[in-house]
């Protein structure tokens, strides 16, 4: 991947901001909008509507909580988590953003977040691949015949080089989950979203192939937090993975060895690192 160049760096540290006034206590603010990595080594920064009021947050949902921003260097659109400001008085406020929408899952091409007309032209169909058939006097090698056992299983295709992850530095428990959802995008997993299934403690996401909780609390996760996770996940017939803030408890680290579940912790970088083998073999291969 490419360096950042000055003018990325300079364009990370000045953010736009724009003056905001609580609904509630009319206290004023001057909010500047977080940036975040592009895949290309860009920021992108949410645009702020300086002419539209905050709305507080009462109730949260998937695609109230993320809009989707295109980046000004590549044009790849990507889900960002909307900007938001804590005033003390206790109200959470929703800052409106110019330009973008919010990524309503119907109109989002699975795993890239990315509205469907942006999306690349399919590749077109290779032509069916004719088998040679073997030399005269040997047997063809097919799963069950004596050259492969069924108990073998076939040779892993090597997995496609992946550009270095981008991490996004955690300041607050929802950074945490947008680091956990970047992670997981990067490793390959599409169509990442909140889980169906709220889980017993931190937040559930869910991808193809995969079901993810993350705790951003301050407490090691704890065993029963391995099984209902591997409960979940059984249930769904998915894999799962474990992604925590202040790492884990000896005995749930020694469940999870057991029931194949990968676990990460998560630095203040934003950049999970793994914990157990299972985590080292799911960084090595990807989904």
């Amino acid at each position: 991947m490419d360096t950042l160049s000055r003018r990325d760096v300079l364009e990370w540290a000045m953010a736009e901001s724009v003056p905001v006034r609580c609904p509630a206590c009319r206290r004023e603010h001057l909010f500047a909008a977080p940036s975040y990595p592009c895949v290309c080594g860009a920021p992108v920064t949410p645009p702020l509507d300086r002419l539209a009021d905050p709305a507080p947050v009462t109730h949260r949902t998937w695609d109230e909580d993320w809009v989707t921003v295109p980046c000004d260097t590549c044009g790849r659109a990507d889900q960002w988590p909307h900007p938001e400001l804590g005033c003390p008085c206790g109200a959470m406020l929703r800052i409106p953003v110019r330009g973008v929408r919010r990524p309503l899952r119907a109109e989002v091409v699975p795993g890239t977040g990315a509205p469907a007309d942006l999306e690349t032209e399919p590749e077109p169909e290779a032509a069916p691949h004719t088998p040679e058939p073997p030399p005269p006097g040997t047997a063809a090698a097919t799963p069950g015949s004596p050259l492969i056992p069924d108990h073998l299983p076939l040779p892993r295709t090597t997995p496609t080089p992946r550009p270095v992850f981008q991490p996004v530095t955690i300041r607050t428990a929802r950074d945490a989950v947008t680091a956990a959802a970047l992670y997981l995008r990067w490793l390959g997993y599409r169509d990442i979203r909140r889980a169906d299934q709220r889980p017993p403690s931190g937040i559930g996401l869910a991808a193809r192939g995969m079901l993810a909780q993350v705790d951003p609390t301050v407490r090691p996760a704890t065993l029963r937090d391995m099984e209902c996770l591997w409960l979940t996940a059984m249930s769904e017939s998915t894999g799962c993975v474990y992604f925590s803030l202040a790492g884990y408890a000896d005995d749930a680290r020694r469940r999870a060895d057991a029931l194949g579940i990968p676990l990460f912790v998560l630095d203040l970088t934003g950049t999970p690192q793994p914990v157990n083998t299972h985590a080292d073999e799911l960084l090595a291969t990807g989904a």
